[in-house]
This record gives structure tokens, sequence and C-alpha cells, in this order.
């Protein structure tokens, strides 16, 4: 598939998704139609295993377009908030783990659009903010709620309330990423991190993400439940079988998907 703001391709069990709106990738209307249509054929793909969400240039994504919300009546605003939240969500929702590899700025939506991936890698020396509130709005597409989930409600408020950006390495510490490289090698870790799941069962791999996700926030009892019907969901495939057979022969088990 082609698109006119991002590239979309297939290396091995894993996809990479790059955004490619120079100069700073910012989140205008085309750019996040073409990220939903990605979704859409990307929630498809059953033989997916990883995504790498990365961007070129010299900014992962730096947020809105202003110059397109300069045009956009409030009637707009409210159409378009949810429709770029919604966008997020998706990517949130994808069965596969997914990895946003952030260099140079990440800002506004930007780092929403990562907090929408299981795992973030930073190379130095980008930088990481929240700065909704210094243009007199707030994060709209998830940042308020995953950033919180993430990191706590005393850092996430101090984050937001601040507008602060963030060195790769106070995000680390902060908990809200998860790997440090040098620059340029943002990529290669995502690669290696990606293999390293591509390895395993694949839908255990999903169905892990399924009850980690699902039980998240839930009372105790509830999300046990939520976990032993992902676990369910394994025991009569074939990968399972195969992984029990693969042990009692002393060999690497040979997973299918099914």
């Amino acid at each position: 598939m082609t698109f006119e703001t991002l590239r979309l391709s297939r290396e091995d069990d894993h996809a990479v998704l790059t955004l490619a709106r120079p100069p700073v990738n910012a989140l205008g209307r085309r750019l996040v139609e073409d990220l939903g249509a990605a979704l859409e054929a990307l929630e498809k793909d059953a033989t997916l295993r990883a995504l790498i969400v990365a961007a070129e240039g010299k900014a992962f994504c730096a947020g809105a377009d202003l110059k397109e919300r300069q045009g956009m009546s409030e009637e707009d605003v409210r159409a378009w908030v949810p429709f770029l939240g919604g966008t997020f969500t998706r990517l949130a929702a994808l069965p596969v783990p997914t990895i946003a590899v952030i260099q140079g700025i990440a800002a506004g939506g930007g780092v929403e659009l990562a907090l929408a991936c299981d795992f973030r890698i930073a190379e130095k020396p980008s930088m990481l903010g929240l700065r909704e509130v210094a243009l007199a709005i707030i994060p709209g597409a998830g940042g308020t709620q995953r950033l919180t989930r993430l990191i706590g409600p005393s850092r996430a408020k101090r984050w937001i309330f601040t507008a602060r950006m963030h060195s790769a390495e106070e995000a680390l510490l902060e908990g809200a990423v998860d790997i440090v490289t040098e620059a340029g090698q943002g990529i290669a870790a995502a690669r290696a991190l990606a293999r390293e799941i591509a390895g395993n069962g694949p839908l255990g791999v999903r169905a892990a993400k399924r009850a980690i996700d699902g039980g998240a926030g839930l009372p105790m009892e509830e999300a046990l439940a939520v976990e032993l019907r992902a676990y369910e969901s394994i025991i009569p495939t074939e990968d399972r079988r195969e992984a029990i057979k693969a042990f009692a022969e002393k060999r690497t088990p040979a997973f299918k998907g099914r």
C-alpha cells in the first residue's frame, strides 16, 4: 500500500510504519487519515507479529498542525479531537505489540501517538513533552489517561501542568520511555525487540496483550477473569501443542500462528 504522508513496509515478521510529512510530521488530517488506513490493513494481517512506528526527518512528531487548526471552527475542532483520539485508540488496540521510535522532537499529539504504542524507544538527544496547556487546551488524544496509567497521577500532572519538554534520559527515569539509545540507533533497537517478540508463540503474545490491556484498571477478580478467557483461547491451538512437543523433543518450536 502507498500513502501520501507515511510509508508502510514489511520486514520478516514485523512491519515498519514511518511518518513522512516533513519537516516535523505534524498531525494534519491527511496524515491521520493515512494512519487509519494503514492500521486497517495491519489489523487484517494474521501473520504480523509486531509493528514499529517511526518517523523521518528532524522530529518524530511535533503534534497538531497548527496552521491547519487555525482554519477550523469550534464545530470542526469538536469533530477533529475524537477523530484523532479514535485513530490513536485504534493503534493502541492493534493485537500485536507496537514499538514507537522517537527521534528529535515529540510534542503534544506526537507524545500521545507514542503513548498509544506498547513500548517507546527514545534516541539521544530527543525531547518529549505534552505542551497543550501552553496553548490553553489539554491533551485530547489519550494523553491525560495513557500517561497517567504509565507513570502515575502525580508525575503525569507535572508533565501536563508545566508543559515542560523532557530529555530522553529524563523520560526514561520517569518511566515514560522504555529504552534510550544513541542517535540513529533507535530503529535497530526496535527491530531487535521485535525479533525477540517474534520468536515466541504469536497467539500467546496476542492473548497476553489482550489480558494485560483488558484487565488494566479492573478489580482483581474481574481482571483475573479477563486473563482466564485469554488463556482459554490458546488451549485448542496447534501452537500450544507444538510447544509441548518441541520441549519433549528438545528442539525449538515451529510456531505457525494457529
